[in-house]
């Protein structure tokens, strides 16, 4: 008997229920060039020196006040998989350079809102992709021939600042000249001779108070903590780094003890105070004259510190612990036993200091292999301090793009439209229907022109003309 197979309505029957099931030019292609195209124009408005910050409100109900379209987009919690598609970009970006996403939204949204246009004039989508694909690879090779000036050196702050702060005056328009020569300073002191430039060097901490152009940079590390006991600097010293707390080791399962006497029970107490005093001694005579814990210090553990002078600073983050071994050379410690020699780190001084009234500890390597430096950030507001900080990831990240490639191009659209005008007559020599996508892509890099001057208030036309008749001349 064959088995009865009954006739499938449509696909979507097949799938679970609710599914929705979209398919073609209209249903499917179209809604995903217009949700990304959207979803780009949100963040349109904050492009350039001239844009505006937008007031992001996410989950959890924190506020951010931001002109940085990488921090709006992660907050916004986009649900279209076609728009996320295109945040996911952004991402890499990101990733990738620290800086540029909001350029490369724009031309994302730029060119599916063209390619639209060509999907309507009856090109296939193979046709614009191959099309688009061509046009990527030409501009990649007219990059090098636009390039306005090479650094040589890396160390110089003359140099490096006005590269910085071409990135910066996105952010931060009125102080980015202050910014772009403490960040310069800042990755400057800390670049290696080999050229392998760390982002995660340079180091930020935020102090509420007084306005950013009183920030500054520190070498080494602040942490805004206050010292356990009573020694408060030290110089050339040994450190050990623990992630657990300074406190008598406890035994894995409860037990009772029992007591008669008050004989009994000093002997008790002193088994645990001589336990605590010979690790602390064995520390000690290995040379360690600080000691970082990642939990609480018990007072016998204080006692015994302040008796043979360690220092004893205690810090909740993991990753401040983690940070702190890779600049000192030190191995954290999962559990209070004795270092091994190999485990232990090298720090030049440590002191105490005081910004405004927050107490801070400073740990300084002096001309050690493993530079660090810290940026003390001011504000009168907790958002303006975090826009600063956001300000200075993108500027260092930028000292580390040079680090890779040397080469500068014009900014304010000079570089874009340098680019639509060499694709436009590369277009001309292409005989396939490809020629229309690479016209089209050409044209897109236009969206950063018309959102410069958008934002500035001017007429983005009359600007874009200008700039063509300019490059053309």
């Amino acid at each position: 008997m064959a088995l009865h197979v009954p006739k499938v309505q449509n696909y979507a029957s097949m799938l679970k229920e609710g599914t929705k099931h979209f398919e073609g030019l209209e249903e499917a292609v179209y809604r995903n060039i217009e949700a990304c195209v959207a979803i780009a124009k949100t963040t349109r408005s904050t492009y350039g020196p001239s844009g505006q910050n937008k007031i992001v409100i996410n989950h959890i109900g924190k506020q951010f006040v931001t002109n940085d379209a990488a921090t709006i987009l992660r907050e916004l919690e986009v649900q279209h998989p076609a728009a996320k598609m295109l945040i996911l970009a952004t991402q890499q970006q990101e990733q990738e350079a620290g800086d540029g996403t909001n350029l490369v939204f724009q031309l994302a949204g730029a060119f599916l809102d063209n390619a639209r246009d060509l999907l309507k004039m009856g090109l296939s989508v193979s046709q614009i992709v191959e099309g688009y694909e061509m046009a990527g690879k030409e501009a990649l090779k007219f990059l090098d021939g636009i390039v306005v000036k090479e650094l040589t050196d890396l160390k110089e702050s003359k140099q490096v600042a006005p590269v910085i702060k071409s990135s910066l005056m996105s952010k931060q328009l009125d102080i980015s000249e202050f910014l772009s020569q403490l960040i310069a300073n800042a990755c400057i002191s800390i670049m290696p001779d080999d050229g392998n430039f760390n982002v995660d060097n340079v180091r930020v901490l935020k102090v509420l108070g007084s306005g950013v152009t009183s920030s500054t940079m520190v070498n080494g590390m602040v942490f805004r903590r206050d010292v356990e006991g009573d020694v408060q600097e030290v110089s050339q010293s040994k450190i050990a780094i623990y992630s657990c707390p300074l406190e008598s080791l406890q035994t894995e399962t409860k037990g009772t003890v029992l007591l008669h006497t008050a004989e009994e029970l000093k002997e008790f107490s002193k088994g645990e105070e001589s336990q605590m005093e010979k690790i602390i001694n064995d520390i000690a005579d290995m040379g360690v004259k600080v000691i970082v814990a990642g939990g609480k210090v018990h007072e016998l553990a204080l006692h015994y510190a302040n008796k043979r002078g360690v220092l004893l600073v205690r810090l909740h983050s993991k990753f401040d612990i983690r940070r702190l071994c890779q600049a000192t050379g030190a191995t954290v410690l999962p559990s209070l036993s004795i270092p091994t020699a190999e485990e232990l780190g090298y720090i030049e001084r440590v002191r105490i200091d005081e910004i405004a009234d927050t107490n801070v500890v400073i740990f300084e390597q002096g001309s050690s292999k493993r530079p660090m430096v810290t940026l003390v950030i001011r504000g009168s507001t907790e958002n303006i301090m975090d826009d600063i900080e956001r300000a200075i990831d993108d500027g260092v990240n930028t000292y580390k793009a040079l680090t890779r490639c040397k080469k500068v191009v014009a900014g304010a659209g000079a570089c874009e439209i340098e680019l639509a005008r060499r694709l436009l007559s590369y277009a001309d020599t292409i005989p396939g229907l490809e020629q229309y996508a690479v016209r089209e892509y050409a044209h897109a890099f236009e969206v950063v022109i018309k959102a410069l001057s958008e934002n500035a208030g001017e007429k983005a036309t009359e600007i874009i003309a200008q700039l063509l008749a300019t490059h053309t001349a």
